[in-house]
């Protein structure tokens, strides 16, 4: 889930263990905080683990294989972005530009849909779902995002087709059959101002299609989350989920308030009065992890933030985004050898930003981030 651009054991505890776990992450503040996640999450696991677009660490990301595997191995809740195609089907890609993430380029029928967009400020290239309807990209296949990074994960590339939010409903369900207990999701509206000046509003079809799974409510298992707050407003106004306000770096501002003209950077939102804002209309926030820790001038691990005994206070849950096991998305001080595509020490980070006491984190590498929540769960 960056703006631009995650076998373990489940534990399942119950509000009786999550109250005792309080005692290792901060006493009553985070026990209201969890609380604040609304109904139905006091029964998962702190810190949880989202797989981030599935076990994309070893599968082509938004991919059914990416999602079986990250419940396969245990993550808690499975992350899903969604995007509009022509017709106004919901399809679960990262970003509606699906050049780097399908095979799009290699359907010569397709080659007169190139075209360039400015999408939240920035001019790109390449080819759009919102230009094509759910049959023409059933036609299409999903490869790796960054070859280059995991050149293993390019095996499955062409392997499964692009999915649309109403079959990831209908997996979740039949998994949740299978294995006698819900299947969680964590659901992002991408890029919503984009969509509805396009007619293409996702707030209406998120609600519909999650009413009609009954999904909707405060007790349903999903969380709902999105990088521009008025985005979650509305679905507030439409389903009972719990909302996550995802925020980028400090220096960054959501889109919907650029185009509102409201002068708030993130660096306000995470604020306490920010937070308290935000404690107005959703249960929590999902920050950048230099907004936990950040990095020092070196790229080196710096030193955690107020952000997350301020973010309790205001009674939010923190889901912070994304660790992965690569040398060239951790802190440099973590890398290990001179290859940047080589795992570094991952669980050193894991570890740090747990010890936090964040209430989960989104991962590519679910296996690995299980192994690092383990010791936190049982104190």
């Amino acid at each position: 889930m960056h703006k631009r651009e995650q076998p373990g054991r489940r534990t399942v505890l119950g509000a009786a263990a999550l109250g005792a776990g309080a005692a290792v992450f901060g006493g009553a503040g985070q026990a209201s905080a969890r609380d604040r996640g609304g109904e139905a999450a006091r029964a998962l696991p702190v810190p949880l683990i989202i797989g981030h677009r599935g076990a994309s660490g070893y599968r082509p990301e938004h991919t059914f294989g990416s999602y079986q595997l990250a419940l396969d191995m245990g993550a808690d809740v499975i992350e899903q972005d969604l995007v509009p195609t022509k017709d106004g089907h919901l399809v679960c890609r990262h970003e509606n530009d699906i050049t780097a993430t399908t095979d799009v380029s290699a359907h010569p029928e397709f080659a007169d849909r190139k075209t360039t967009k400015t999408v939240d400020g920035v001019k790109l290239t390449g080819w759009f779902t919102e230009d094509f309807t759910l049959a023409e990209l059933k036609t299409l296949r999903a490869k790796e995002r960054i070859p280059g990074t995991r050149q293993h994960n390019t095996l499955y590339d062409g392997r499964w087709e692009v999915p649309s939010f109403e079959e990831v409903l209908q997996w979740a369900e039949r998994e949740g059959r299978k294995r006698g207990r819900r299947v969680w999701l964590h659901i992002e509206t991408k890029h919503p101002t984009y969509f509805r000046k396009l007619g293409l509003p996702l707030e209406e079809r998120v609600a519909k299609a999650l009413r009609a799974h009954g999904r909707h409510r405060t007790n349903s298992p999903n969380f709902l989350q999105s990088f521009e707050p008025s985005s979650l407003q509305r679905l507030g106004k439409l389903v009972g989920c719990p909302k996550i306000v995802l925020l980028g770096t400090p220096d960054t501002r959501p889109w919907d308030f650029v185009e509102a003209g409201d002068p708030r950077t993130v660096a306000d939102l995470i604020k306490p009065e920010g937070l308290k804002w935000i404690a107005g209309f959703a249960q929590g926030i999902g920050p950048d992890l230099t907004v936990i820790i950040p990095r020092d001038k070196d790229g080196k691990l710096g030193t955690p933030t107020s952000v997350v005994k301020d973010a309790h206070a205001a009674g939010l849950v923190l889901h912070p985004y994304t660790v992965r096991n690569e040398n060239t998305f951790l802190p440099t001080n973590l890398r290990r050898g001179s290859d940047p595509n080589a795992y570094g020490d991952s669980l050193a980070y894991f570890k740090a930003l747990l010890g936090t006491g964040i209430d989960g984190l989104f991962s590519d590498n679910c296996d690995t981030a299980l192994l690092a929540a383990a010791e936190f769960r049982t104190g």
